[in-house]
């Protein structure tokens, strides 16, 4: 951060920057709170004067089950607050957010690649580690099969809006005619688009061999999302979006038959959820209503679950996260700092949306960046994926790429100025309002 150009930073990013410190802010103010000797507001945890009183000797209070934890834990939510912050920073570059895409995809599909090959050819290693865990499953470098599904889906979604960006590209009309889209296709030179289509059938092939049920679901969901997201005005007007939309459910199906038989046989045994994830959720939530305001301390779960484990799970294992995020943040912050993080969630989305349906030169981008919020932020409700750095540092420098290219850059405005002064000294008929002008230049 120290090193990153700002010279493209305008002030609709200055006010995404300023939002992000409010976020640091109260972070800084809730550390303070369970870090202290003397919290300002936060009351000291019970267990601390139990277990004075058992051991019959004075321990220091605190306001968190672990002392110190805090400061330990901070590391996750500071590198994500940065990544997004060089994203927003670096990204105010078209060129550099443009980089940053293609470099997230073609990393994607190497780490998928390599995923698939160790899968296939020592099965028992993690680069040079001994995998411990779902042998029989494609989890690249990662150690769960779960966010391995998310990372491969959601470099998938990207790759696929690439390949929509080059395609369109090449078909120059304003609207597509679907009679002659065949014939479209069919003059663009496969090499052109041999690469991509490679990168995204790796990581789609990658993304099924986790056998994962939410991550292969929700990145599928994504992936049609978006794929109507893009075309939407060249769909037709009336039932276009419906169309769409039905043809990828059914695209969709026919893959999960095709590629993924285990995923289909995973749902028809388990469900959509597992019944131990079910009552670790309802036992979060009894640690939730029992500290309300300050959480149990960042970094605590493990400790702050056992006394509230449901006897309805498994003896067997160690719960070391909620299996989902939210839950888990509200469990160690409080309701109050994990509302200003939902918030702060809320309206970069809302930008992402404004950036999709305001842009259209580099419409992708914000597009790749809300498709894999969602996703993200829809399979942590449901695992841990936001949690993982290896997941969340690229993944939140796109979000951030995608918030400073939701705002129309700094050459497009100067160009649209342009063709409105050259059309009014020319005499010739200038376009109805702004909008519609900045949509001929974006």
């Amino acid at each position: 951060m120290i090193f990153a150009p700002t010279r493209d930073l305008r002030r609709p990013h200055l006010w995404l920057l300023a939002g992000i410190g409010v976020i640091v802010v109260a972070y800084a103010f809730v550390l303070h709170e369970q870090l202290s000797d003397h919290p300002w507001v936060a009351p000291f945890q019970p267990i601390w004067k139990q277990a004075s009183e058992l051991l019959g000797v004075p321990i220091a209070p605190s306001a968190s089950i672990v002392k110190n934890e805090a400061f330990f834990a901070l590391g996750a939510p500071l590198a994500n607050i940065l990544a997004i912050i060089l994203g927003i920073t670096v990204g105010a570059n078209r060129d550099r957010a443009r980089r940053l895409l293609w470099v997230i995809a073609i990393s994607g599909a190497a780490y998928a690649l390599y995923g698939v090959l160790s899968f296939l050819i020592e099965p028992t290693m993690i680069l040079w580690r001994d995998k411990q865990y779902y042998l029989g499953n494609v989890t690249g470098t990662f150690i769960n099969r779960n966010t391995a599904a998310a990372y491969f889906g959601s470099c998938a979604v990207v790759w696929m809006l690439i390949i929509l960006s080059k395609v369109r590209f090449r078909i120059p009309e304003r609207h597509l005619v679907w009679r002659r889209l065949s014939r479209d296709l069919a003059e663009i030179p496969l090499r052109k688009l041999l690469p991509q289509l490679t990168g995204l059938l790796i990581c789609l092939m990658a993304m099924f061999m986790t056998t994962s049920r939410a991550g292969v679901g929700l990145s599928l969901l994504a992936m049609i999302v978006s794929f109507t997201t893009f075309l939407r005005k060249d769909l037709p007007r009336r039932a276009g979006i419906w169309i769409s939309l039905g043809a990828g459910f059914a695209i969709a199906l026919g893959l999960l038959q095709l590629l993924g038989g285990r995923i289909s046989s995973r749902f028809d045994s388990q469900g959509l959820v597992d019944e131990g994830r079910l009552e670790a959720w309802t036992s979060t939530l009894r640690i939730i209503g029992e500290n309300p305001w300050f959480g149990t301390g960042m970094g605590t779960f493990q400790w702050a679950f056992p006394p509230y484990r449901s006897p309805n799970i498994s003896i067997r294992g160690v719960w070391d996260a909620a299996h989902s995020t939210p839950l888990e943040l509200v469990s160690e912050v409080g309701i109050p700092m994990a509302l200003l993080v939902a918030l702060a969630w809320a309206i970069m989305l809302l930008v992402l949306a404004k950036g999709v349906f305001r842009r259209r030169r580099d419409a992708i981008i914000p597009l790749a960046a809300a498709a894999t919020a969602t996703l993200s932020l829809l399979h942590s409700c449901l695992d841990f994926t936001l949690q993982v750095p290896g997941y969340s540092i690229p993944f939140f420098a796109l979000f951030g790429a995608g918030l400073s290219q939701s705002f129309r850059s700094k050459e497009g405005r100067l160009a649209a100025e342009a063709n409105f002064i050259s059309r009014r000294s020319e005499g010739r008929p200038i376009t109805a309002d702004a909008a519609s002008l900045d949509a001929e230049v974006h």
